[in-house]
């Protein structure tokens, strides 16, 4: 049976569809906002063996019929992900993931389809709302609902769900993922605008993220079914966390106290004797995994307490800074910026107009002419 909940928020009507499609799924809406219309789907498998993480997959599936296009690939088929699907399936994975209970296992993934595409508003806030309304409705644990709002502020007035024209020219590009209980999630870009506009622009995200919760409440309660119990937590166990932390005492911020190797040092030894002394018990996942509990507590202790940061700083002195120009002979320009110990190197590269690049995508940009690549190799962090 089909059921359909909506609700107004700001000049926009959000709509949730769920029982006509995908409903294999242990949850699956279709949500609309206009012309926008997202099918969402959450499916559960059992635990994957051996990991020590939650495998949650989130994957955005654009199709070219959404704006009524065929794909400009030479097979005429859809190609790889889009950088800006990756970037919806990030913004959505952030604010859900810490969500589910801890020590969950099982696999979950989230696919997000986009049907119908207006090209006039984005489409990624839509997608995490849609994201949590199909976890909501599903049997799949999940301690939300959430909601996400975008707010632009343009000629003094606050927008909700601004177009792309308006986003061409607001002040501010602000995006606030929020439970019942307050914001989980932000992120913003923004020309130099007052920290007043900032949080009265927060606040009407929230008041947007309410209604749809609320929405996502009247769903669930309505249609949703019953949460799961029967699931099993691995690499989490209270009892050990408690064991753990009466160990360590104050070892744990002593040695957080000691500086660079020093301190790492102090800490992996640490860690080998709680696996000395409850290694027949419990295994080195486990144990493990306590041990990082009780490293967080301590991080935001001695923060908290000390006002002093782990590598010894305070709240609010910050790293060293320096910067180089012109380090490679042949590039067109180069920059190296160091901060403390993080370092970027940036080198530019100027092209002609013929160089620019052809945007094949749900987005309504057609070609870039400036082109951003970020590389994160692993010895940045000094892993093999």
């Amino acid at each position: 049976m089909t059921s359909t909940f909506q609700r107004d928020v700001g000049r926009d009507v959000v709509s949730i569809e769920t029982g006509k499609l995908a409903q294999k799924a242990n949850g699956s809406v279709v949500v609309s906002n206009g012309d926008n219309v997202l099918l969402v789907t959450a499916t559960m498998a059992n635990p994957r063996e051996g990991i020590d993480f939650f495998p949650l997959t989130i994957d955005v599936e654009e199709r070219h019929y959404a704006r009524g296009k065929i794909p400009g690939s030479f097979f005429r088929r859809e190609g790889r992900p889009s950088t800006f699907s990756i970037l919806i399936a990030r913004l959505t994975d952030r604010p859900i993931r810490p969500l589910f209970p801890k020590g969950f296992r099982n696999e979950v993934q989230i696919i997000i389809t986009p049907l119908s595409l207006d090209m006039e508003t984005p489409y990624d806030t839509l997608a995490v709302t849609a994201a949590s309304a199909a976890l909501s409705v599903s049997d799949i644990p999940f301690d939300g609902p959430i909601s996400c709002t975008r707010i632009g502020y343009l000629d003094g007035k606050y927008i909700i769900n601004p177009s792309y024209e308006d986003l061409g020219t607001s002040q501010l590009d602000l995006v606030v993922a929020g439970s019942k209980s307050g914001v989980v999630m932000m992120e913003a870009g923004a020309s130099e605008v007052g920290e007043d506009i900032v949080l009265e622009a927060i606040e009407q995200a929230q008041e947007a993220n309410l209604q749809l919760i609320e929405l996502q409440e009247e769903l669930a309660s309505g249609v949703g079914k019953p949460k799961t119990d029967d699931y099993e937590r691995r690499g989490y166990d209270p009892e050990l966390e408690t064991k753990v932390s009466d160990a360590l005492g104050d070892r744990v911020l002593e040695a957080l106290r000691l500086e660079g190797s020093a301190s790492d040092d102090a800490l992996s030894t640490l860690k080998a004797e709680l696996n000395d002394t409850f290694g027949e018990d419990y295994d080195s996942r486990t144990i493990g995994g306590a041990f990082e509990t009780a490293l967080d507590e301590s991080f935001r202790e001695r923060i908290i307490k000390e006002g002093s940061r782990p590598d010894g700083r305070g709240v609010k002195e910050i790293r060293a800074l320096s910067a180089e120009v012109a380090l490679l002979p042949r590039t067109h320009g180069t920059g190296l910026f160091s901060r403390g110990e993080t370092q970027v190197l940036g080198v530019c590269t100027l092209g002609s107009s013929g160089d620019a690049q052809k945007i094949d995508t749900l987005s309504p940009e057609e070609s870039k002419r400036f082109l951003l690549h970020y590389n994160f190799p692993p010895y940045s962090v000094g892993e093999a």
